[in-house]
């Protein structure tokens, strides 16, 4: 029985702008700190669809989180 998760880009958005929410991880951080996060059988296919849209692993997370929109000031 085959229980990964699938993950696409705007999972792995939206999964990064949670815990940066949270408090959880900052937006200077590298991309890998994501992976305490992610299961280790996942990883693979979170990293595979990272390259996919050209991330690097030291990129930071912000990156990811390019069209953010700002509740306070």
């Amino acid at each position: 029985m085959d229980t990964a998760v699938r993950y696409d880009i705007g999972v792995i958005r939206e999964e990064a702008r949670q815990l940066v929410k949270k408090g959880l991880l900052h937006r200077q951080q590298p991309i890998y700190s994501l992976c305490r996060y992610v299961p280790n059988r996942d990883w693979i296919l979170f990293e595979t669809e990272l390259e996919k849209h050209e991330f690097l692993l030291r990129d930071r997370i912000i990156d990811l989180l390019s069209s953010e929109t700002w509740e306070e000031d």
